[in-house]
């Protein structure tokens, strides 16, 4: 059920204190007014999804206190209540703007089955409003990996996404953090339930209360009508709070308290309202350092982190790297309008498994958009590679790193992979089965690859590469 703000409105004491302790008991945010002047004025902060009214009192009318509420842009759902079973007047207060209309004596089961109908309203109200506002929330095509790192890291989402544990995910920029919280959403119970991605480091400071929180109206300068937060959009869901570690200290504490209490308190609100939430962050920051240097609140640190997972470079899952550049290629071909199939050159596949991809998958989708932009007949070449790919410069790695001999391109590629391969074999002490898996090829292959750099004596001098090759 959507936790909703409730005002009972009724000049009759016995009838508020009756209704209200009914609607505490069913879990619901109780405030009450004993006329329509002090309703308004209560009304007016924004923050009261329904009000359950009595349509005859003695000052104003309920139908005139919907009309004043309607033309402030208040969005408030009204249930009017009368001792008058005349059509007319519920047709005048259904034209005036309310949802609802019971006949006094009302009975409690019923006021609950209507304020279900609304909350159940309002509920996907708010989810198309974050649909439409946030292209980026929708659902699209999945990659599925095969490398050893990302089978784990499979492992540990199908372990994690059922629970309503609060997650960490760290990693790199650009290795799919935000695919992961996705990921946890999309194979939890919430799945039909909003998922509210936020980037903390892109908030305005003096905005980031609000836009978490909400506020009611006139909580501050320009707050003009109120506004629900996106912890309360994310009802029910999940909110993925990226970029945590940018989030400042003072709103540190508030986040803990949301965690703590389950509660949230909007700007210029005086009463906090439940909200089941779940809570998804990530950081490509060292936040236990942070905590260290006092820049991240430790107790916070240890509510996020209940459960980590850890989001691997892509130069550690490199059996995918193929695969995800043609997928890639795909999707980018269809967003692009790019025409018919996109094929790869077998040098630029090479180069693209060998390169070390600093920027992650973030950096790979621009090097295919790029390539798919450039491509001329459907097919991807060397020339449609950025400058420091195609040489084959490898960020990090500058013993491996080609150099500009005036050889052809594929001489260079082969030298630069029998020196990869090399290593690869080497840093396994020998093993080959366990330097293929870490290059992301099968043994026949390795062993292939071997033969050919041995004939054209590319292959460093190696008693133990040059024994077992041709052995082999």
């Amino acid at each position: 059920m959507k936790s909703l703000d409730v005002m009972v409105i009724d000049d009759e004491p016995a009838i508020r204190q009756i209704l209200t302790a009914h609607l505490l008991r069913a879990g619901y945010n109780v405030c009450q007014a004993p006329n329509g002047l002090e309703a308004f004025q209560r009304l007016s902060k924004g923050d009261i999804d329904v009000a359950i009214c009595d349509i005859k009192m003695p000052d104003i009318s309920g139908i005139e206190l919907v009309r004043r509420v309607r033309a402030s842009g208040l969005d408030t759902n009204f249930i009017m209540m009368t001792a008058f079973a005349s059509v007319d007047t519920a047709i005048e207060a259904i034209q005036a703007g309310a949802s609802d209309y019971m006949i006094k004596p009302v009975r409690n089961e019923e006021v609950l089955h209507r304020l279900v109908k609304i909350g159940d309203m309002r509920g996907l109200r708010a989810e198309n409003r974050v649909l439409r506002s946030l292209v980026q929330g929708k659902k699209e095509d999945q990659f599925t990996f095969i490398s050893p790192a990302m089978r784990d890291l499979d492992r540990l989402l199908a372990k994690v996404s059922p629970t309503d544990s609060t997650v960490l995910v760290t990693g790199e920029s650009g290795t799919g953090k935000g695919v992961i919280a996705r990921r946890i959403h999309q194979q939890s119970p919430r799945a039909n339930a909003p998922f509210i991605p936020v980037n903390c480091g892109a908030l305005p400071e003096n905005l980031i209360e609000s836009e978490l929180f909400g506020h009611t109206k006139g909580a501050f300068t320009g707050a003009d009508k109120a506004r629900k937060g996106l912890f309360l959009e994310a009802d029910n869901g999940t909110i993925f709070l990226d970029e945590i570690g940018d989030l400042p200290l003072l709103m540190q504490v508030k986040l803990l308290h949301v965690i703590e209490e389950k509660s949230i308190r909007a700007v210029g609100s005086e009463q906090a309202r439940r909200a089941d939430v779940r809570i998804v962050a990530a950081t490509n920051r060292d936040l236990a350092q942070m905590v260290a240097e006092g820049k991240f609140r430790e107790d916070l640190y240890f509510r996020l982190s209940v459960f980590q997972i850890h989001a691997p470079p892509l130069r550690d899952r490199r059996p995918d790297i193929l695969s995800l550049v043609r997928f890639l290629l795909q999707r980018g071909t269809k967003r692009l309008n790019a025409g018919s199939e996109v094929s790869i050159d077998p040098e630029v596949e090479e180069i693209l498994v060998a390169y070390q991809w600093p920027g992650n998958v973030r950096e790979m989708e621009n090097v295919v958009d790029r390539a798919l932009i450039l491509a001329d007949e459907g097919r991807v070449t060397c020339a449609d590679l950025p400058p420091h790919i195609a040489k084959g410069m490898r960020a990090g790695m500058p013993e491996l790193a080609m150099q500009d001999s005036g050889d052809s391109l594929r001489d260079q590629v082969r030298r630069f992979e029998s020196a990869l391969i090399a290593k690869a074999i080497d840093d396994a002490d020998g093993d080959r089965r366990v330097a293929a898996q870490k290059l992301g090829i099968g043994l026949s292959s390795l062993y292939r690859k071997l033969e050919e750099f041995e004939s054209l004596e590319l292959l460093p001098d190696s008693t133990n590469l040059r024994s077992e090759t041709r052995s082999a």
